[in-house]
């Protein structure tokens, strides 16, 4: 093996590597806490997991289905992890304000907006500013994370120019222009470390047998996600005031969990994803806690309501409990764990 590491080293070039060595942009160093225990789990395996610090998340779904400020709450939590770090925000809705993100606990002092309206100036810019990244020394780079709210109002030069000229023609590259800006940026993100969330829209898909829902923008950004999740919502409530939404996450397609796993996560109004939520379904389908009518049956044999155990999460979920979390989550979402194995202890 010493005659192919001393090939590699006469070449001399820094994208080729031996295998062993873990050097290749597909590794990653850790994950990013989104702030939910339970949406960890579902995206890594995990309940300490997240999202991959170097690779394209997607978040898609309807009108209306929270989607940006599902990410404002994961971009809370990379800030409040990252005291130094920052997060670069492509905001093509025009959606996001400042008042919005102070009142999610968001430190607006670290978020970098920048407002492209077409594929091609969010392709440059994201490009531009990886590569100023990158040229710091690793050790001097304090974490960052990119967000694109949304693809699916970004338009093409193209159409830009048309709508200009008055012309009414679909642009017909609109779809290769997609896929060429996430496969120059895909490897970029790797090598550099940097995760990017992104936001989609969905449609039913017209003429399908069974209803299905698909991605706009054509293929690009299905193949370059590492992580796709599609998103539902229903309404919170407390008594009669509407407090909320429980976001249902469906894995679309995922290459560090199981694919079709589905979770409910909760994001409130005053203070974002709920860290806890999700976590007492998981702990009843593995008998952690056992259902026994109305109320719950803890390890130590005592009876509380589901309520009191999401309005106390702290008290019920010891460091013991979690820890038999992460072995149901384990075996929940992540591939290649045996199904019967006891989460019980």
């Amino acid at each position: 093996m010493s005659f192919f590491r001393d090939l590699i080293n006469e070449i001399k070039d820094e994208d080729t590597t031996i295998a062993a060595d873990g050097a290749g942009s597909a590794e990653f160093g850790g994950f990013i806490d989104t702030g939910s225990y339970i949406l960890n789990a579902v995206l890594s395996g995990s309940i300490y997991g997240g999202i991959p610090d170097n690779k394209i998340t997607a978040f898609a779904g309807e009108s209306a289905t929270g989607k940006t400020y599902f990410v404002l709450g994961v971009v809370r939590a990379f800030l409040d992890k990252n005291p130094d770090g920052a997060v670069v925000y492509y905001d093509t809705e025009a959606a996001v304000t400042k008042g919005m993100m102070e009142a999610r606990g968001i430190d607006t002092n670290r978020v970098i907006l920048a407002e492209p309206d077409t594929i091609q100036k969010f392709r440059t810019h994201a490009l531009k500013m990886l590569e100023a990244y990158d040229k710091h020394p690793i050790d001097k780079r304090p974490p960052m994370m990119m967000v694109l709210d949304s693809l699916g109002l970004l338009s093409t030069t193209k159409e830009m120019e048309d709508s200009t000229e008055g012309k009414e023609t679909r642009d017909m590259t609109k779809a290769q222009t997609i896929k060429a800006t996430f496969r120059v940026l895909t490897l970029k993100l790797a090598k550099v470390k940097v995760p990017m969330l992104v936001t989609n829209h969905v449609y039913e898909m017209v003429g399908s047998y069974i209803p299905q829902k698909e991605m706009g923008g054509g293929s690009g950004l299905k193949y370059a996600a590492s992580t796709i999740a599609y998103l539902g919502k229903k309404k919170e409530r407390d008594g009669d005031e509407i407090v909320g939404n429980i976001i249902k996450v469906n894995m679309h397609k995922s290459r560090l969990s199981k694919e079709n796993s589905k979770v409910e996560v909760l994001l409130t109004y005053d203070k974002g994803l709920d860290k806890y939520y999700g976590l007492l379904d998981l702990a009843e389908k593995h008998k952690i806690f056992n259902k026994v009518s109305t109320r719950y049956e803890l390890p130590d044999g005592s009876k509380v309501f589901g309520k009191t155990i999401n309005e106390n999460p702290e008290k019920y979920y010891t460091e013991e409990i979690m820890s038999r979390l992460e072995v149901a989550a384990k075996t929940e979402f992540s591939y290649g764990v045996n199904n019967e194995q006891d989460s019980n202890g």
